[in-house]
């Protein structure tokens, strides 16, 4: 199958169209700030208001994440989210692929080049990846999405950003509230939520049962989870809160990818050694967080945050040789952040100034199995260590009421460590590897009305590769020392407003280039390694509406439109310049229709499309393009005092479409693709006193 070229998109072309639309789009009517919504965004470090943020934030609400959903993968609630990109919805074993704007794309599993943090700590390691199969759904209270590389505000591995707030005791309106829910392939979940306040004492605790058969073969998962918070106000400045969050994942297993030609016959089934090996991972984890604010400390406010996490991990690989992994990980760090309101020039600056530490100890194995899971040896025995030290300044100018300019630079050394402990060939093969890193950036915001918006920003990113991608194709221990950290350098102009009928918009288009792009290949054992490219780039546009065109009704629409590519990059003596980089669909739609009735009855259907795209960067396997829409409906009903009743239902993949819910990027022998489920049904009910 020949390759596919599609046409140049150039966003700068657009400039004029955009601005021009934005200045004189409904020019009628006049809001002041007493009428516009309370939309606060933190994730950027320096909190402010959503209209005099200079860079592309999408924010979620309670609502937006929760209502009508089964509260088990982000993508349901993300995938509304202009830019963002979710693979891998059923693979527990493997965890969900999240890109943005391209970064990330590379990841086999989990999640790499994004930064995640909830409640304030940060879910990405030292070395640049991250796990978010602890994350409280039923208990989010915001999310917020930073869209582009944003190594500036936290460093390593920050191509975007998904910053998660689970709730407490003080958003609590009922408390305990029990959910069940039950729904296709044996879905079944059992939500517990109580909380509130006792005069300067507020409490939270969320605890989830979940447990799937999977629509695939060798596909069940159980898991179970606990989200806890307690806060204590010292005065009306000063508070201080601890959290603690619990996972325990005793089975999650793999069904593997297949080859297109066994996807067609059977769908449903797992790969062959994902049988045979019984693949999967058990998972168990502990993390404990503490948070310190004084909001009047030296003419300012101080943040003072820490953590420790441990985590116990098992992984059968669905092929046999060096698939069974483990690891025992000790993550702990903390960070301290001041922030003030001063002036410059007798016009308003706010300023913010911090340190970010993290330190990751990982005591890792990996050993050898036969076709039939027989152990046949030790392949690895290493003690890998990471640490990263961030310090950063980042502050807002605002140099007449509507315009003003902000800017940030920040430092981080990482540290990477292996001392190697497996002495099969009479040798040690130890390693390290130091990297200083500088990233900057600079914005402009136009607040021309209240609620209407137009900035411009650019900035730079770096992402190390992770241990596990730094492991050498030739087997030997230490670092591959023929793999360097990728660099990006990231433009993009935008606008977002409110118009007084309630229409709400957001237009950004951005251009990025990266040098020595981490790409991920699988050699003839099936293990996956990685190598760089020379030069990518990532233009495009990104846009999405909101339209309640009638006090019961409201659109939704929001769309990317983008070219992925390599610009310079061989690879084994083929020059692939000019080719799309694999696993990103250059066109995503989104687009919903709700209705509200009286009390909390409503009904939306939403429309999902994915364009075409390669799973190889030869470009020589395309993914066709596929639709899917999905229906939820629900009730409240009040039954005296406090206490209500919630029922809902949904329908995904209403019309039984056939596609792939993830695609295995450069995977060997054409095991490209795992298949999405069919139709699929879920129920469930939600008791509030």
């Amino acid at each position: 199958m020949g390759t596919r070229k599609r046409p140049g998109l150039n966003p700068a072309a657009l400039l004029p169209l955009v601005f021009a639309g934005a200045v004189n789009a409904q020019e009628e009517g006049r809001e002041t700030l007493d009428t516009l919504p309370d939309i606060t965004v933190s994730a950027p470090r320096l909190e402010r208001d959503i209209y005099a943020t200079p860079a592309a934030v999408s924010t979620l609400n309670q609502r937006e994440i929760r209502r009508g959903e089964q509260g088990v993968r982000l993508d349901e609630s993300l995938e509304t989210v202009p830019g963002l990109y979710i693979q891998n919805r059923n693979n527990f074993a493997q965890g969900q692929r999240i890109s943005i704007r391209g970064f990330g794309a590379r990841a086999p599993f989990g999640i790499r080049g994004l930064h995640i943090r909830v409640d304030g700590i940060p879910y990405t390691l030292p070395d640049g990846q991250a796990q978010i199969d602890s994350v409280d759904l039923a208990g989010a209270r915001q999310i917020e999405v930073i869209r582009g590389p944003s190594s500036v505000l936290y460093g390593n591995a920050a191509g975007g950003v998904i910053d998660i707030t689970t709730t407490d005791g003080r958003y609590i309106r009922q408390s305990p509230v029990i959910g069940l829910q039950a729904g296709s392939h044996g879905l079944r979940q059992v939500n517990l939520q109580a909380g509130g306040e006792q005069g300067d004492w507020h409490y939270y605790a969320s605890g989830t049962a979940l447990h799937s058969d999977g629509y695939r073969d060798q596909s069940e998962v159980e898991k179970y989870l606990l989200n806890s918070k307690l806060g204590y106000r010292l005065d009306n400045d000063r508070s201080v809160s601890v959290l603690l969050n619990l996972l325990d994942t005793p089975k999650a297993e793999d069904p593997g990818g297949l080859t297109r030609e066994a996807a067609e016959e059977d769908p449903s089934q797992a790969w062959r050694f994902s049988r045979l090996l019984d693949a999967g991972q058990s998972v168990e984890q502990q993390l404990v967080g503490a948070h310190y604010r004084d909001g009047d400390f030296a003419a300012g406010a101080v943040d003072v945050r820490a953590f420790y996490s441990w985590r116990d991990f098992e992984q059968q690989l669905p092929f046999p040789g060096p698939s069974l992994i483990n690891y025992q990980r000790d993550y702990f760090g903390g960070g301290l952040e001041y922030s003030r309101d001063t002036e410059l020039a007798g016009r308003p600056l706010t300023w913010v100034t911090g340190l970010d530490l993290g330190w990751q100890q990982d005591d890792r194995g990996r050993r050898s199995v036969d076709a039939d899971g027989n152990i046949t040896g030790v392949t690895a025995d290493e003690y890998q260590q990471a640490q990263s030290t961030g310090v950063f300044l980042q502050g807002e100018w605002l140099l007449t009421n509507a315009v003003a300019l902000s800017g940030g630079v920040r430092h981080d050394r990482v540290a990477l460590e292996i001392d190697d402990d497996f002495l099969a060939d009479g040798s040690e093969d130890n390693g390290e590897r130091t990297f200083r890193e500088w990233s900057g950036s600079i914005g402009l915001s136009f607040r021309y009305r209240p609620s209407h918006q137009l900035y411009a920003t650019v900035g730079n990113a770096f992402e190390t590769p992770t241990f596990t991608e730094f492991a050498r194709p030739d087997g030997g221990g230490g670092f591959n020392p023929n793999l360097e950290p990728q660099q990006a350098w990231n433009y993009e102009v935008g606008a977002r407003g409110l118009f007084d009928n309630g229409v709400e918009y957001e237009l950004a288009l951005f251009s990025a280039n990266v040098e020595d792009e981490l790409v991920p290949f699988e050699n003839s054992d099936g293990r996956t390694f990685f190598e760089n490219a020379g030069r990518t780039s990532r233009d495009g546009i990104e846009a999405g509406i909101r339209w309640p065109f009638h006090s019961a009704w409201t659109a939704t629409s929001s769309v990317t439109w983008a070219r992925y590519r390599f610009d310079r990059f061989e690879e084994e003596g083929d020059d692939l310049s000019g080719n799309e980089l694999p696993g990103l669909p250059g066109v995503l739609w989104h687009g919903g229709l709700a209705w509200q009735g009286l009390g909390g009855r409503f009904a939306e259907v939403g429309a999902h499309y994915e364009g075409d795209f390669y799973a190889d960067n030869a470009n020589t396997e395309s993914v066709d393009s596929h639709w899917r829409f999905d229906f939820k409906v629900g009730d409240s009903w009040r039954l005296g005092g406090d206490n209500s009743l919630d029922l809902y239902a949904g329908v995904r993949n209403l019309l039984d479409e056939e596609y792939f819910e993830n695609v295995r990027v450069n995977a060997n022998f054409d095991r490209y693709y795992e298949p999405a489920a069919g139709r699929t049904f879920y129920a469930g009910i939600e008791l509030g006193f």
